[in-house]
This record gives C-alpha cells, structure tokens and sequence, in this order.
C-alpha cells in the first residue's frame, strides 16, 4: 500500500543522491536556460530535482485570495540536476566534484580540475 501522493517508480528516500546541495551555485549546461548561474534555492533528491534562482522561470496565474491579491507570478520551477554543474571560485566555470576526506575526517566536495573545496555559503 502507497502513501497518498508517492510513487511506486521513485527511489526510496535513503537512496536517492544528488551531487548539489542548497545554497550552491550551480551552471545550467543544457536547455533554454543553458549558460545561466544561480543559487540553489530547494533540491528533490527523490525526483532528482532542483529549484534555482533565476533559472527556467514559468508563469503561473493565481487567483485572489483574502491574503493576496491575484495576478500573473513568475517564479522558478525545478529543473533536472543532470543539467546542472557546481560552480568553481578558481576555475570560473562548472566542474565536476570528487569526494575527499579532510585530515579531521569530514568528508567535503573538491573541484576535480584545480582541487578546490567547494561548500555551499550560508
């Protein structure tokens, strides 16, 4: 029996994995918005999703509420992670990342090109 709202085709919650986090700046390297940089703002590991700033906006139309004022919103929309890359500061462009045990045994993100730890700033 599946919960209301699940499906039986997406991964179970401990395994699904994405190679962005929130707060990342992440490179669209494919689509209409190709070439775009933004901020991470939300990620849906299970649907392999991410919703960035100012990236594949959409209109929606909402109606007026007691609360708000209705209208034409633009907002972002989830984009696929497999068109997004991690930004690097050294190289100025999306890298791919390799994992890496640090000498106190935290486990961080390097750029694979230039060895940069790449963290999301808060």
């Amino acid at each position: 029996m599946l919960k209301r709202g699940t499906s039986k085709y997406l991964p179970k919650p401990h395994e699904a994995k994405v190679h962005i986090k929130k707060n990342d700046i992440v490179v669209v390297i494919s689509g209409k918005d190709k070439g775009k940089m933004g901020k991470v703002l939300q990620v849906f590991p299970r649907k392999g999703r991410a919703v960035v700033e100012g990236v594949n906006i959409v209109k929606k139309h909402m109606k007026p509420t007691p609360y708000s004022s209705g209208g034409i919103i633009e907002k972002p929309a989830p984009i696929h992670v497999s068109n997004l890359m991690l930004y690097c500061q050294r190289c100025k462009r999306g890298v791919k990342v390799a994992k890496k045990f640090l000498e106190d045994g935290t486990k961080v993100r390097v750029c694979k090109k230039c060895g940069e730890i790449i963290e999301p700033k808060e």
